[in-house]
């Protein structure tokens, strides 16, 4: 099978544990495949969580969860040095922490402080941790997700630009259709259907994507083509965020803060890995206006008035769109 085959099938099994989320499992693999970090935001009990561990207990790889709360440390997260006495003599070993995983879970990363929150700045930026004076190098495959929950905001520490600007996309997840809600019922109930009859029994061991075909994966899209005209569009896209005044008096209006080079570099990887998984060998500019809203929501610094007015970044990136021409 071809890496896209074996990727086809781990979007399939996902598919089987997440009813009527198409999106979100697409933009979880485009974060996987493009070698970056999300930031993944929903209602309780929208499946963030679960949508997450379905990558991961799909893919062969190693797992991590930390629940971020106020009286979190960063050691707990990174690590930390501790003190050995044998016969030999004494010493500090690195006690690897949670972030030393193929993919961590940052669940509910608002609800920890600044101090907390810093300490994954280098793992997600760096792919290390130094602790000590000492660097150490997180494994191959490596990406934090983080989730966050929009409207509980008492006792929490909203993240800093600075971070924000260090996922690649910001995932919304809303609430299902009916149609799809009914399904997950019955996804649910044939679940604890089969967990019971397994109970005390001996678990099928399971068949689980190896991590080379992530590899590959990321190899292939590497070679994806990308035409000037496309490199152009991207960077008038996220140059339009910095210049709004040019584009209409809306986007004056509402954009205060526009987007670091980052988004354009996202843009880019995250319009390849749209191109490959949509089986082409190039980027066309479906790619990159399907990926622009989860690559710029977080990235845009928006007014009062907009604010005011209810308008989303969403809305704003539709406007961006609907205004920036592609040369």
């Amino acid at each position: 099978m071809t890496a896209r085959d074996e990727i086809e099938t781990l979007r399939g099994l996902m598919g089987e544990a997440i009813i009527g989320q198409r999106e979100v499992i697409d933009r979880l693999l485009i974060g996987l495949l493009a070698n970056g970090n999300l930031l993944v935001e929903g209602l309780p009990g929208l499946a963030k969580t679960r949508a997450i561990k379905a990558l991961a207990k799909n893919l062969d790889c190693e797992f991590s969860r930390v629940q971020f709360t106020p009286d979190l440390l960063p050691s707990d997260v990174t690590g930390t040095e501790v003190y050995y006495q044998s016969d030999k003599g004494s010493e500090f070993r690195f006690e690897p922490g949670p972030i030393f995983a193929n993919i961590v879970l940052a669940d509910e990363i608002n609800r920890a402080p600044a101090k907390v929150q810093a300490a994954l700045l280098e793992a997600m930026e760096e792919r290390q941790v130094t602790v000590a004076g000492t660097s150490h190098r997180m494994p191959p495959l490596f990406m934090v997700m983080a989730t966050q929950n929009p409207i509980e905001q008492e006792g929490t520490y909203p993240l800093p630009e600075a971070q924000m600007d260090r996922f690649l996309m910001h995932v919304l997840i809303t609430y299902p259709p009916v149609e799809d809600e009914v399904e997950v019922i019955r996804l649910v109930r044939s679940e604890e259907a089969r967990a019971t009859a397994q109970s005390g029994g001996k678990s099928k061991k399971k068949v689980t994507i190896s991590q080379d075909v992530v590899f590959d994966a990321r190899r292939e899209i590497v070679a994806i083509h990308v035409s000037d005209a496309m490199d152009r569009y991207m960077a008038d896209i996220v140059n339009a965020t910095r210049f709004p005044d040019a584009f209409g008096p809306d986007l004056k209006r509402w954009i205060e803060v526009g987007a670091s080079p980052r988004a354009s570099l996202a843009l880019d990887k995250c319009g390849r890995t749209h191109a490959w998984l949509n089986g082409r060998d190039y980027v066309d500019p479906v790619d990159i206006r399907a990926i622009a809203p989860d690559v710029l929501r977080h990235r845009l610094g928006l007014t009062y008035e907009a604010q005011g007015e209810g308008v989303t970044p969403d809305r704003v990136v539709e406007e961006l769109l609907s205004q920036v021409a592609l040369t």
